[in-house]
């Protein structure tokens, strides 16, 4: 017998439209809250809270926030979490749906709701999720328009108020929105839907994927539980994504044993910013042989930061990162490695493979050893982000229904 939870599920909607369908959602007992963010260089928040009555209509609340020490993740720190407890204590809610603004990312509201601490007036001071459960992702992706914004180069004040030191970009959020959907649902028509499918089903394998006219509510069951983040020392490749090529879109795999010559791979990365939709994995720079870096890019954005020392130089690792290194384990370097899978929609795979494998320490370099590589000029540092200036670089429904890509794993 399963285990059955008393805290009130909490259901997320991201993406650059199509939210607004959150009311298919809304049984009796549900309440749809909206954070409205088009107000922010105002300084103004408006939060709608829809309570779906008994009898199917629907009762909305509408509140003016001022922005808190003018930042988004106070504000919703501050009357999201919150509200999210306090929606619980109320008998008559059985589903909350959080409708969420589109420069708002899935991934920080979940990893919030689980770990900031509430403190509130007559209640035991704790994350939300003591009362709440988010029990899933719904991904709106535009079909007119998702492809090129994910492998664009617009910032995201180009298109949306957002403050002035938000330097994300629309591709940055496009491929977020959908890489964290635990179902998706393509509203408008695709100049290419086959390529679009194949697009999503590597970057979000295992999500459903709808058409806009298939009833939500129906597409509930098949929700799986939230895929887990991805993080730096986990694997790269979680949920088993096709790994064939279809047409111009592919996964591409680069492993080195060897390090890599931060100059050198300070140009090879700009091959990871033109068809490519995204592309992540873990460095092993000559330069710094302690600690692993983090490669991050969507579209024409890249970043590169500290993700943590390696198990080999006194690393920290749970049981299923030793598990991993263990595996692959080298006498001399331990599990120093660079690691890194791409997202390709359009970009030459050999090209990427070549510019990488260029990057990598030559034989005689590795024979120079350590001494030798801390003395090379390092153009990453802590934290890096491309492009830079100062460097030059080379539910079930019915069958008849719905239209759910049943290829999905």
């Amino acid at each position: 017998m399963g285990i059955i939870s008393k805290r009130t599920p909490v259901l997320l909607l991201t993406g650059f439209g199509g939210q607004e369908r959150a009311l298919e959602l809304a049984e009796p007992g549900t309440v749809v809250v909206h954070h409205d963010l088009s107000g922010l260089r105002e300084g103004l928040v408006v939060r709608s809270e829809a309570t779906v009555r008994p009898d199917g209509t629907a009762e909305e609340r509408v509140a003016l926030l001022e922005l808190a020490h003018g930042c988004v993740s106070c504000t919703l720190r501050e009357d999201l979490l919150p509200l999210l407890r306090t929606l619980h204590r109320r008998a008559s809610v059985r589903r909350i749906v959080v409708r969420l603004d589109p420069i708002l990312e899935a991934d920080a509201v979940r990893h919030a709701i689980e770990h900031v601490v509430v403190e509130m007036v007559g209640a035991v001071p704790g994350p939300a999720a003591r009362d709440v459960e988010v029990t899933g992702t719904i991904g709106f992706v535009d079909g007119a328009t998702w492809l090129d914004d994910a492998l664009g180069e617009e910032d995201l004040g180009e298109r949306f108020p957002v403050p002035d030191d938000d330097e994300r970009t629309v591709a940055q959020l496009a491929v977020g929105h959908a890489q964290s959907a635990d179902l998706l649902v393509v509203t408008g028509d695709s100049p290419d839907p086959a390529r679009l499918r194949a697009v999503l089903r590597r970057l979000a394998p295992g999500a459903p994927i709808a058409r806009e006219r298939v009833p939500l509510d129906g597409l509930l069951p098949r929700l799986g539980a939230p895929r887990p983040p991805i993080e730096p020392f986990g694997p790269l490749l979680p949920g088993c994504p096709p790994l064939d090529a279809d047409g111009d879109v592919r996964l591409i795999e680069f492993s080195a044993r060897r390090p890599l010559h931060p100059a050198r791979f300070h140009e090879a990365i700009d091959v990871l910013l033109d068809g490519v939709v995204h592309a992540r994995g873990r460095l092993w720079l000559a330069t710094t042989p302690d600690e692993a870096f983090w490669l991050e890019s969507a579209g024409a954005g890249l970043r590169v930061g500290a993700a943590g020392r390696w198990l080999a130089a006194g690393g920290d690792g749970s049981p299923e990162r030793w598990a991993m290194a263990s595996a692959a384990w080298d006498e001399t370097h331990g599990d120093r490695r660079t690691d890194l899978v791409v997202l390709a929609a359009g970009a030459d795979p050999a090209r990427i493979a070549e510019t990488l494998r260029w990057a990598e320490l030559t034989p005689a370099e590795l024979a120079a050893g350590p001494g030798e590589w801390a003395g090379w000029h390092d153009p990453f540092g802590a934290m890096h982000a491309d492009p830079c200036e100062d460097l030059a670089a080379p539910a079930s429904a019915n069958a008849a229904d719905t239209e759910i890509d049943e290829e999905m794993s």
